[in-house]
């Protein structure tokens, strides 16, 4: 289902972007990078190619409001997976933004990704 999509994940909680990792990888995308924090997505979005994000917005370093941004700059379709909800400015802002609440199936995980590109399934 995702053959040939990069994808770059920001997770800080290493098991869980273990488990992202796998459920890409098992459905054939590939994972560019795992950032753990802020500074380390900032500095992946600059560097890396990747064909989408997905983004959790607890970080331990502070807001993920600027990694939002570039990869809305960048035209980067993005699934936000967080355990708490997406605060009112953000969706208010980016309308379009899929996001899931923790936890979620792995096929779940793979549709929204999918339909964050604008393939649907």
């Amino acid at each position: 289902m995702l053959s040939g999509i990069r994808v770059l994940i920001v997770e800080d909680d290493t098991l869980v972007a273990a488990t992202l990792s796998d459920a890409v990888e098992m459905a054939g995308g590939e994972v560019v990078g795992v950032a753990h924090t802020v500074s380390e997505a900032r500095e992946m979005v600059k560097l890396l190619i990747f064909d989408a994000a997905v983004l959790d917005l607890q970080l331990p370093d502070g807001d993920v409001t600027p990694v939002l941004e570039a990869l809305h700059a960048r035209q980067a379709p993005t699934v936000v997976y967080s355990g708490g909800e997406l605060p009112e400015k953000v969706r208010a802002r980016h309308p379009e933004l899929v996001a899931l609440r923790k936890p979620v199936l792995p096929g779940r995980l793979v549709a929204e990704i999918l339909r964050a590109r604008g393939k649907g399934l």
